[in-house]
C-alpha cells in the first residue's frame, strides 16, 4: 500500500512539474527550457510562425486560467511529502483522495488544452503531433 501511494504521488508531482514547466516561456523544466510547444515539437511538425503563436497563446492562457488549481495541487503534494517524511501514514491516506481528484483534473485540463492545439494544427500536423505524443509516452513507459 506505501508503494502505490508513493507512485502515485511521485506521478502527480511529476504530472504538476512537467505541466508548469511546459507552460513557462523559456524558463522553468518543460522541454529543457525552450518553452512553450516545444522547439523539437515545433520543427518535427514544421509549424508556421502563425500557428507557432496561436499555440503559445493557447498554453498561456491554459497557464493562467488554472494558475490557482497548479498552486494548490503543489500545496497536496508538498503536504503528501511532508506527512510522508514524518511517516504520518493517515495524513497521507487521507491526502490520496484529493491527490487522485487533482490527477483527473490535471488530466482534463491537459485534454482541453490539446483539443484546442489540434485546431490549430492541419490534419497531417495532427497525425505526426499523436504519433511523437505516442513515442513519448512510451519512452516514458520505459523509463519507469
Amino acid at each position: 500500500m506505501k508503494k502505490i501511494a508513493t507512485a502515485v504521488a511521485v506521478t502527480l508531482f511529476g504530472a504538476s512539474l512537467a505541466f508548469a514547466g511546459m507552460h513557462g516561456e523559456g524558463k522553468g523544466h518543460g522541454h529543457h527550457g525552450k518553452g512553450g510547444f516545444g522547439a523539437k515539437f515545433a520543427q518535427e511538425l514544421n509549424l508556421t510562425d502563425a500557428q507557432k503563436a496561436q499555440i503559445k497563446t493557447i498554453r498561456q492562457e491554459s497557464r493562467q486560467q488554472n494558475a490557482a488549481f497548479f498552486e494548490q495541487s503543489r500545496a497536496t503534494m508538498k503536504e503528501m511529502w511532508t506527512a510522508k517524511k514524518a511517516g504520518d501514514t493517515a495524513k497521507a491516506d487521507a491526502l490520496k483522495p484529493t491527490m487522485e481528484a487533482q490527477r483527473a483534473q490535471m488530466k482534463q485540463i491537459r485534454a482541453a488544452e490539446d483539443a484546442r492545439i489540434a485546431s490549430v494544427l492541419t490534419s497531417e500536423q495532427n497525425a505526426k503531433w499523436q504519433q511523437l505524443k505516442a513515442q513519448r509516452a512510451e519512452r516514458h513507459r520505459d523509463k519507469q
